[in-house]
């Protein structure tokens, strides 16, 4: 089973110090949500998830690649 997205949120803020503009609203929604099921308002946590991976291209590193590749799995 999958980690919940508000623990992956907490492990990407420990990780992402400067998080970019585009990508910190879809980072505080997943900091809600529990399940890749979930809904944030009218949005469905997978859009949410997948809208963080499309801003997230500036963040790099051993964590980054790691948590990526989790959430790219939870959406699939």
């Amino acid at each position: 089973m999958s980690r919940p997205l508000y623990e992956i949120a907490r492990d990407v803020r420990k990780d992402w110090k400067k998080v970019n503009y585009a990508a910190a609203p879809y980072l505080s929604a997943m900091a809600e949500l529990d399940g890749i099921n979930g809904m944030y308002y009218a949005d469905s946590a997978k859009s949410v998830v997948l809208y963080f991976l499309s801003n997230a291209s500036s963040w790099r590193g051993p964590v980054a690649k790691a948590i990526k590749a989790e959430l790219k799995a939870m959406v699939k």
